[in-house]
């Protein structure tokens, strides 16, 4: 470890893209601006009304903070890089980099898995709803997410921390796990077992997710109003999930199994899971949504006074 503290990596994944610079760094800029608007509107739109201090727009809001932790991760130095010089990280940074990267990717999992179990008692248990969501439960289930994602990503570290690395050249534009594993000179077979054990658990949690949605497709079907709940509110969980899914999906593939000559799609795809989900979970949920959709038409600036004067949301139809 105290070896290691001196090493700087070289980030070689925008050797092919520095002829562009200011292109990307335009592109790069705008696209970090409009996530953190999109997310930051969700969010603030939630804390500002009193009617949305419900469970799951608490959840959808630490959903919208992760995806802000993510792409700041990867945005801030990329936009860095395009700048410098030179594409280097030293390795407390890229093990910074990691650690926040890695936590907002456990977190989604495991937010979308709280997601899907309180639409479950949503709209299959609405009865009991309150009773089993309590304000205690919701705080109880925050503090779980996020346990258990820094947890995970501690224990990756820790292993990482322990390799003696032989080569400091990364081929990607951001550090993660895989790459820098592989440029250890030490044994890695605890690294290759966690990291199956992990791929274990996200499977889990999807698969857990999936079959949450049989009961709740099958109530849906009973009732219009509960169709509609389940489009408005299950929808958009859906979408995260599918687009989060495919996204951790091709990087680990293309990083194990790919060919070296596919550098420009091997680092597009590294960098998927951390731009597209934060970009698409808040519109979706806010395009879904009436209330949060009511809320952010009503909280315009360029909206007449007397107009929002006379608008009233409500919030019953999604309440179990």
């Amino acid at each position: 470890m105290n070896e290691n503290v001196h090493i700087v990596f070289v980030l070689q994944g925008l050797n092919d893209s520095l002829t562009n610079r200011q292109l990307y760094f335009a592109l790069a800029v705008t696209s970090y601006l409009f996530t953190i608007f999109v997310n930051l509107t969700l969010i603030l739109t939630v804390c500002l009304d009193k009617t949305l201090h419900q469970p799951m727009y608490v959840f959808m809001c630490n959903l919208c903070f992760t995806g802000i932790c993510g792409a700041s991760s990867f945005y801030l130095k990329l936009l860095i890089d395009l700048l410098a010089e030179a594409q280097v990280i030293t390795y407390a940074g890229c093990l910074m980099q990691m650690f926040i990267s890695y936590t907002y990717i456990f977190c989604q999992f495991t937010s979308l898995t709280v997601m899907a179990y309180d639409r479950y008692l949503a709209i299959c248990q609405p009865l009991r709803y309150w009773a089993l969501m309590t304000g205690q439960k919701v705080m109880l289930l925050l503090l779980l997410t996020w346990c258990l994602s820094l947890l995970e990503t501690a224990v990756g570290l820790v292993l990482i921390t322990r390799l003696q690395f032989c080569n400091h050249h990364i081929a990607r534009v951001f550090c993660t796990s895989w790459e820098v594993v592989k440029l250890s000179c030490s044994d890695t077979t605890a690294n290759n077992l966690y990291g199956f054990l992990l791929m274990f658990l996200l499977s889990l949690q999807i698969i857990a997710i999936l079959v949450s949605y049989i009961p709740l497709i099958q109530t849906a079907a009973r009732s219009q109003a509960n169709r509609r709940k389940f489009a408005q509110t299950c929808m958009p969980h859906l979408v995260s999930l599918l687009v989060f899914s495919t996204s951790m999906l091709f990087d680990p593939l293309y990083s194990r199994f790919g060919s070296g000559s596919m550098v420009a799609l091997q680092n597009a795809l590294a960098a998927e899971f951390l731009v597209v989900p934060p970009i698409i979970n808040p519109i979706m949920y806010g395009i879904n949504l009436k209330q949060i959709r009511t809320q952010i038409c009503f909280r315009s600036p360029q909206r007449n006074l007397g107009d929002s004067s006379q608008k009233k949301v409500t919030t019953n139809q999604l309440r179990p």
